[in-house]
Parts: C-alpha cells; sequence; structure tokens
C-alpha cells in the first residue's frame, strides 16, 4: 500500500470512528462522565481530521504552483 492510500484510509478510518462516536452519544442514555469522554474523543478525532484534510490542501497547492481558483459551481 502505498503513502497516499496509507493517508486516505486514515481520514476514512477517522471518520468512521467520528460517526461511531455520534451515533452511540445519539442513540444510548449515557451518563456524563462517559458522554464528555465520547465528546473528548470527538473533538480530537475533528482536530486529526482538519490536520489532514490542510495537509493535502497544501500538498495540492504545491502541486499546481499555488494556482488554485475557487470553484464555481455550474447553474
Amino acid at each position: 500500500m502505498t503513502n497516499k492510500n496509507s493517508k486516505k484510509q486514515n481520514l476514512t478510518d477517522m471518520l468512521n470512528n467520528l460517526d461511531a462516536i455520534v451515533e452511540q452519544m445519539e442513540s444510548e442514555q449515557l451518563d456524563l462522565e462517559k458522554s464528555l469522554a465520547l465528546f473528548e474523543k470527538g473533538i480530537s478525532i475533528i482536530k486529526d481530521c482538519q490536520k489532514s484534510l490542510t495537509q493535502a490542501e497544501q500538498k495540492v497547492k504545491l502541486l499546481t504552483n499555488d494556482k488554485l481558483k475557487d470553484f464555481e459551481p455550474e447553474e
């Protein structure tokens, strides 16, 4: 497996873990301690996802010589 695929898988895993946390928090009657622990874990995962996406954005900018254009959807 290449490093690129490994990073993509890591992001996918993080998003799946975050989804599982949200489902658990929504579907179960949790005590305050458990809810806070899950919330803290979720925030940590979000920060890791943001870091991974920022790194990917920087790499894209580098590869395109920082000539990215804003996305304009077709109407």
